[in-house]
């Protein structure tokens, strides 16, 4: 089952139609790093990463990987082979944190953007995450818990995300 982006506010797979909220700036084809907007395109997405102490381990066909307090995803354009990929936290590259105080990470999925072979500075930790006002993200497409947990059970590891 495969998840388009309908607008700027609206997620849709299959016959269900999930509100969620995207880059501050909008969508782009030309993603760099840190210009706020979301990428267009069809992407496939990455595994689920979730906090054990948070929540149970949701209902999906998706390989569920539980996040740990040493874990992030680099967006440090310095360290090209580390560039959009998960790491071992380590204070000498710039990453983003996945065990957050705030739920924004409690259920995420890296969408497959810059990914197999990442070009630094061309934009990283692409995901879809948790949302509790739909306030816009810094490039990833977000949705309230309750709509990524259906959304959850829709998918599969060959699902796509269509955003245009």
């Amino acid at each position: 089952m495969d998840i388009y982006l309908k607008n700027k506010q609206t997620l849709q797979i299959d016959d269900y139609y999930f509100k969620c909220s995207i880059g501050k700036m909008g969508l782009t084809l030309k993603k760099k790093e840190g210009d706020i907007k979301t990428p267009k395109g069809i992407f496939g997405i990455e595994n689920l990463y979730f906090r054990k102490d948070r929540l149970k381990k949701p209902q999906t066909n998706l390989k569920c990987i539980e996040i740990k307090k040493d874990m992030g995803w680099c967006d440090d354009v310095n360290f090209e082979r580390k560039y959009n990929k998960l790491i071992k936290v380590n204070k000498n590259i710039k990453h983003e944190k996945l065990k957050r105080k705030d739920h924004k990470y409690d259920l995420f999925i890296p969408i497959k953007y810059n990914f197999l072979k990442p070009i630094k500075g061309m934009g990283s930790c692409i995901f879809i995450h948790l949302t509790n006002n739909y306030k816009p993200t810094a490039g990833c497409i977000a949705l309230k818990e309750k709509d990524f947990i259906i959304m959850l059970k829709l998918i599969n590891k060959n699902s796509k995300i269509k955003i245009s």
